[in-house]
């Protein structure tokens, strides 16, 4: 084996491992939202701890992505990275809190992971890419498990599992609008260039909407929120963004996408450890016809 094949194959490994790390860290940030809404605490407040725990590090980022840069972001690409800040970080994560009010960690991981079929859909349509059979399968695999997960929540949770499944959804299409604007963007910017600014946009405008509904007595939380916030901060913003943004330049975004098929089983099995959600077999089905459906739209990608 010569010293290019196993170059390769080390880079394979690292980027599945950093996949790995990127769908554990972002399957862990429901569970990290459930817990602090045992305090009470409402969507925009929360995400208000996440993100002002987030921008130090975002800023840094955006410092040093700014001294390696050999020209300025230009003033129309300045505007498109506000705007899929705003679309893809700021009002997606602010749908995502919201729904997590009505729905279990489970399902709203799994209406999350459908995004790669909403980038194919989104392709199509302003693209003009052609849907290939295998999606078809995909697709139809992955929304009749959709189905059957909010069938086992209505069961469980009642009648506001509609209301919060429709505001995760709509948080996939806004992430996956994100996905396909910043892939025209990225090449000219740079990916963590483009990440940084991109967060900050979204941090401001979580503050921005929190200074307009909320007041100072807000910040008084019980100590757990603030540590909530934290975790949700850098174990679940910062590290797996850059983790998968690695993995994605390692081993391509289908594979990446695949190995993302770990989020939705481990954040059932964390739901079910830490609070207490029950886990019932029309969950597990549904979960493996989602899981299934993407990972036949990551491998049709591959060809």
């Amino acid at each position: 084996m010569n010293a290019q094949v196993q170059t390769q194959q080390k880079n394979i490994h690292i980027g599945i491992l950093l996949a790995t790390g990127a769908a554990l860290g972002f399957s862990v940030k429901a569970i990290f939202v459930k817990l602090a809404y045992a305090y009470h605490v409402d969507a925009i407040t929360m995400l208000m701890f996440r993100m002002m725990f987030a921008l130090p590090f975002f800023v840094v980022i955006a410092w040093m992505e700014e001294r390696k840069a050999h020209k300025r972001i230009s003033r129309k690409d300045f505007i498109s990275i506000t705007l899929l800040g705003l679309v893809g970080y700021y009002l997606s994560s602010l749908l995502d809190f919201t729904g997590l009010m009505y729905i279990s960690a489970g399902l709203e991981r799994l209406i999350l992971f459908l995004f790669p079929t909403m980038v194919v859909f989104i392709s199509a349509v302003f693209l003009g890419k052609r849907i290939q059979k295998e999606a078809y399968i995909a697709l139809g695999l992955s929304y009749a498990g959709i189905v059957l997960a909010m069938v086992n929540d209505v069961q469980i949770s009642g009648e506001h599992v509609v209301l919060g499944s429709v505001l995760v959804f709509i948080a996939t299409i806004t992430y996956s609008i994100f996905l396909v604007g910043s892939g025209e963007i990225i090449p000219k910017v740079g990916a963590r260039r483009f990440a940084a600014y991109a967060m900050i946009v979204s941090c401001l405008a979580v503050f921005i909407q929190f200074g307009f509904t909320h007041g100072l007595a807000d910040f008084n939380q019980p100590m757990p929120v603030y540590a909530y916030g934290l975790a949700m901060a850098v174990f679940s913003t910062v590290l797996p963004s850059f983790m998968l943004a690695a993995a994605m330049h390692r081993i391509g975004a289908s594979k990446t996408s695949i190995v993302g098929g770990l989020g939705p089983v481990v954040t059932i099995g964390l739901a079910a450890t830490f609070l207490a959600e029950p886990l019932t077999l029309m969950q597990l089905i549904g979960a493996a016809l989602v899981m299934g459906g993407v990972y036949i739209l990551g491998k049709s990608k591959d060809k």
